[in-house]
């Protein structure tokens, strides 16, 4: 049988990747099958799952995702798993006003699927306080249940000692203490991590983490807390249609954001992904029917970008009969300009007419919901297709191309038109995670 419990926090910023991490890292060196799953929008902690556990990595969404995929999904991610280990986003009731269970929170994945909660609690600058903050979190959600508590950046033994007896009347148990300088850091940059695929040292680092975890958690503990699953039943839904029978991917450094349950969709309904990558200046291969350019980091390759002119001819040619999508970061290499962040502006493929800049950054973020206003990879006119926004370029120069969608926030607030469509290109900022019949 499956077990699965899902490590939250308060905050983000209180170490649920360190300790998801290295709980894959150490539980798989003992040889359990272990599986990953991301609580949200995330490109970027599923890929770092996916080298841990060695299984695709998995977002499970309940605000974006119709609930026929969520249990779909979350079917695939406990088949063939003695236990899966789901890792939270932001604090663990975070979430958006609206329906009970359809908040986007992590806490709604725990009461849907019946997963306990490992809570990382960052203990610095307090003692006894984190004893009430755990009971708070025990007793928000009736249905959400607090299995264990992992303290995280521990000034001292006393310190632990303290926080220990304060928090022994709720007997929750205490899976683990890290002490403060613990855990290995892990590098960032202004989208989150840095990239799983850039990370030379990962392995190496992968061993530190569950070197930390054999230290400084109870991993047999862990395992206890874990709850029991249902039996697994496969995801059969296909989020998004498939654009062409053999797809054209960008796929590099600079091009690398596609969610998994997309990709694995389209090879379910028969579609052939073919990769290439601009980055070594490759043209989209001829004998694919349509070119997707995912997000990413092309704000930190405009310069390189801009010179690979077999990508862009190739690009323009391609377009001129086949259908190409960008999104978010593919959107603005698609436009007509790309500022970087120390404001120089580089050309890019001109196949729709905006310009973009990331020298002036404003942070974008948040769920969006997208009225289709036109035919496209990403659906007929009319349609609801729900994702999100969380970028720091801006539009400098908006274009004259006709809008692809109206978007709202999740809350129903309409925020305009978006994005550009010209002939066989689209693109916009929007990132697509799944369709949906119903409107906000």
């Amino acid at each position: 049988m499956t077990h699965g419990l899902l490590v939250a926090a308060p905050r983000s910023g209180s170490g649920k990747t360190t300790v998801t991490l290295g709980l894959l890292a150490a539980l798989r060196r003992r040889g359990v099958r272990v599986g990953a799953i991301k609580a949200g929008p995330d490109y970027l902690d599923t890929a770092f799952h996916a080298v841990a556990t060695g299984r695709p990595g998995l977002n499970l969404d309940s605000w974006a995702m119709p609930a026929t995929l969520l249990d779909g999904l979350f079917g695939t991610a406990t088949t063939d798993a003695d236990l899966v280990i789901a890792e939270g986003a932001m604090g663990l009731f975070d979430g958006i006003p609206g329906p009970s269970g359809r908040t986007g929170s992590a806490a709604d994945l725990c009461a849907r699927f019946g997963l306990p909660v490992l809570l990382v609690l960052d203990v610095s600058g307090q003692a006894q306080t984190a004893a009430a903050m755990l009971r708070g979190f025990a007793t928000h959600d009736p249905a959400v249940r607090i299995g264990g508590v992992v303290l995280n950046r521990v000034g001292s033994e006393r310190h632990r000692r303290l926080i220990a007896h304060a928090m022994a009347s709720l007997c929750i148990p205490i899976a683990g203490a890290i002490p403060r300088g613990g855990a290995p850091e892990m590098p960032e940059r202004h989208l989150g991590l840095v990239q799983a695929e850039e990370h030379e040292a990962l392995p190496t680092l992968l061993s530190a983490l569950a070197d930390m975890a054999e230290q400084h958690l109870d991993l047999d503990l862990i395992r206890q807390i874990a709850g029991s699953l249902p039996p697994a039943t496969a995801s059969r839904a296909i989020p998004l249609p498939p654009p062409g029978q053999r797809i054209a991917v960008a796929r590099d450094a600079a091009f690398s954001f596609l969610y998994g349950h997309v990709v694995e969709g389209w090879r379910r309904a028969g579609a052939d992904l073919i990769p290439f990558s601009p980055l070594a200046d490759e043209p989209p291969p001829a004998d694919c029917d349509a070119c997707w350019l995912p997000g990413g980091y092309p704000e930190l390759h405009a310069g390189h970008l801009a010179t690979a002119s077999h990508f862009l001819d190739g690009l323009r040619a391609f377009a001129a009969t086949r259908p190409v999508h960008g999104e978010c970061g593919g959107f603005m290499v698609l436009g007509e300009t790309l500022e970087d962040a120390s404001g120089t502006t580089h050309r890019m493929a001109g196949l729709l007419s905006h310009g973009t800049s990331f020298a002036k950054r404003r942070l974008h973020l948040g769920y969006r919901a997208a009225t289709l206003l036109a035919d496209g990879p990403l659906g007929v006119a009319g349609a609801i297709v729900r994702g999100h926004e969380f970028h720091y370029a801006r539009l400098v120069q908006p274009g004259d191309d006709p809008p692809l969608a109206e978007l709202q926030d999740a809350e129903g607030n309409d925020l305009g038109p978006a994005g550009g469509i010209r002939g066989r290109v689209s693109g916009t900022f929007f990132h697509f995670i799944a369709r949906t019949e119903t409107p906000l």
